[in-house]
């Protein structure tokens, strides 16, 4: 029995299990299928699955690929071609399946196939071109590109084929040109510049560009213009160069730069760039990413160590200065804009009695003056390139109203684990102390990446994430506290090395900021929210239902928390 009566007869056996038999069958042997049954085959596979799209897209891709080993009839390029002919009936699975068999033959290409099969394929698919282009068969853009560029489709064979189809008898290569030119300028007039400059590149197409190439600035179509000035040379990369820095777009100046290696022709422009780059992770606080990209270059490190100064970050300075043996660097020319351009918060504004760098202390604190609140942040160094592996989190910062307490949990897990472990969870496990955090759920997947052999980092009740609360989309913690206290947080010590001992002062007093900020933060919250008898203003601030208990892989609302019978919201002071 033929295929099609086959897959008849399995259907009426098997019913909705009949396209998984029948492909399975159909694929393993592809000299009988003609390419209409294959794609329809191929869509039954689709519809069917129960993965995800992506998922399925993939699953199909790898099989499409395998079973062009299987015999297809004339051959493999030649099979994929006549699909892309028959795809378009498809209508909704016509471009995606127009992209995986094409990946599928870009990969069984590099393989290998017979000569005369890729011959053919490529005058089959020169004159799928001209179909489409001509409006008479349905592709997108990006089909076209990508046919364009797996069958390898050249001039000349637009003109054969434009010989065969007795579009152009004479076989003249100069009416093939004109008939690409006159696609690439409709492409241009409707926008669709990066479409056009592939088909420029494709067929090495050199025109006159510079107007070319103001209409795709004016239009913003950045990744076009420059894949149009690399094709063009260097004398197009220096034009295009030149129109970045006048429109201060001078990371795309300075990537046309780095990736052309221009900095000889733009030392200026390099250097602005190069200084606006480290400029941008000094005020990250992103010192060491800063270092590594100055690539050990004195000018840059020099800017680096005044960045530092403009920073107030002194042990920043001294240590850039003893590595690199920099002197003179007081008379280096200052940065236009100050890094301190801001009022940051001062520690003496906050009213806190002391740090206090211990463990035990903290706990003896909670119990002795039965502390209702506290504020919970980390800091760790930050991971870069040169570092083989993620480093741990270093410190933990625990605020109460007067006091902060900075704990050493490197030095503490390495010594007296047990009692780090329970004294953590005195604190993190009591339902009847209110945690503040921001961003907390990130800080407990590194506190238990880092100290997985901990419990008290896998359980926590009574949390408040002010994150959540505000949902400010911008800023972070420092963005939230410039609004809330009119001054943020200078973040520039945020990537310092936290593992060193000791800390310096000016870090202790960073991470100390950072949690007692968040204490402050919620006296706002309070101050804001109003009783339930009061009716709802613009000022209230809901922040109750924000609370959550999390155990294991399960996270309580304030609510879910109450009706489970761990509430303890009216037994805090501060409710």
């Amino acid at each position: 029995m033929g295929l099609d009566g086959k897959f008849v007869e399995l259907q009426h056996e098997d019913g909705t299990h009949q396209g998984r038999a029948i492909c399975l069958h159909a694929y393993s042997d592809l000299s009988c299928v003609s390419p209409v049954v294959f794609l329809y085959l191929l869509k039954e596979c689709y519809a069917y699955g129960t993965c995800k799209a992506t998922k399925k897209f993939r699953a199909l891709q790898q099989q499409v690929h395998q079973v062009l080993y299987n015999s297809p009839q004339p051959g493999p390029a030649v099979f994929v071609a006549h699909c892309l002919y028959v795809l378009p009936i498809l209508e909704e699975y016509s471009e995606g399946f127009s992209h995986l068999v094409i990946s599928a033959l870009r990969r069984f290409l590099k393989v290998g196939t017979t000569s005369e099969d890729l011959l053919e394929a490529k005058s089959l698919a020169a004159r799928l071109f001209l179909f489409i282009v001509g409006g008479s068969i349905i592709h997108d853009e990006r089909v076209l590109i990508k046919m364009l560029e797996v069958f390898e489709i050249s001039m000349i064979n637009i003109e054969n084929s434009m010989c065969n189809a007795e579009l152009n008898s004479s076989g003249s290569l100069e009416l093939a040109r004109t008939f690409v030119d006159k696609h690439i300028f409709k492409l241009i007039e409707s926008e669709s510049y990066m479409t056009a400059v592939t088909l420029l590149e494709h067929f090495s197409i050199r025109q006159s560009g510079e107007s070319f190439l103001m209409k795709m600035m004016q239009n913003k179509d950045y990744r076009a213009a420059d894949k149009w000035a690399t094709f063009m040379g260097k004398p197009m990369l220096c034009v295009l160069v030149q129109e970045y820095s006048e429109r201060k777009l001078l990371k795309h100046a300075f990537d046309i730069i780095k990736k052309n290696n221009l900095r000889k022709e733009f030392p200026e422009i390099y250097h602005k760039c190069k200084e606006s780059s480290l400029k941008k992770l000094a005020e990250k606080g992103c010192w060491d990413v800063a270092e590594a990209k100055t690539n050990g270059d004195k000018q840059f490190l020099e800017y680096l160590v005044y960045l530092a100064m403009e920073a107030g970050y002194p042990e920043k300075v001294d240590e850039l200065c003893d590595q690199y043996s920099l002197e003179g660097f007081i008379n280096f020319k200052e940065p236009e804009t100050s890094l301190t351009q801001n009022r940051y918060l001062q520690l003496n504004e906050l009213d806190l009695e002391d740090i206090i760098w211990s463990m035990v202390c903290v706990v003896r604190h909670a119990i002795l003056r039965n502390a209702k609140l506290w504020a919970l942040t980390v800091n760790g160094s930050l991971i870069t390139k040169r570092v083989s592996k993620p480093n741990k989190v270093s410190i933990m910062q625990i605020a109460s109203e007067k006091m902060v307490f900075i704990i050493d949990l490197i030095k503490l897990f390495e010594d007296v684990p047990d009692i780090l472990d329970n004294c953590l969870i005195r604190i993190l496990h009591a339902p009847r102390i209110l945690k503040l955090g921001y961003n907390f759920q990130c800080d407990v997947n590194q506190l238990a990446h880092s100290y997985g052999e901990l419990t008290c980092f896998k359980h926590y009740e009574m949390l408040l994430d002010i994150q959540n609360v505000f949902k400010e989309p911008r800023g972070g913690l420092s963005g939230l506290a410039m609004k809330i206290l009119g001054a943020g947080l200078n973040k520039t010590r945020r990537n310092s090395n936290w593992e060193q001992r000791p800390l310096t002062r000016n870090q202790l007093e960073y991470a100390a900021l950072d949690a007692a900020v968040l204490i402050h933060i919620f006296r706002h919250v309070r101050s804001t929210s109003q009783p339930a008898s009061v009716p709802e203003g613009p000022a209230k601030i809901e922040w109750k239902s924000h609370i959550v208990s999390y155990v294991g892989n399960l996270k309580k609302t304030k609510k879910e928390a109450k009706d489970a019978g761990i509430d303890a919201l009216s037994q805090l002071v501060y409710f």
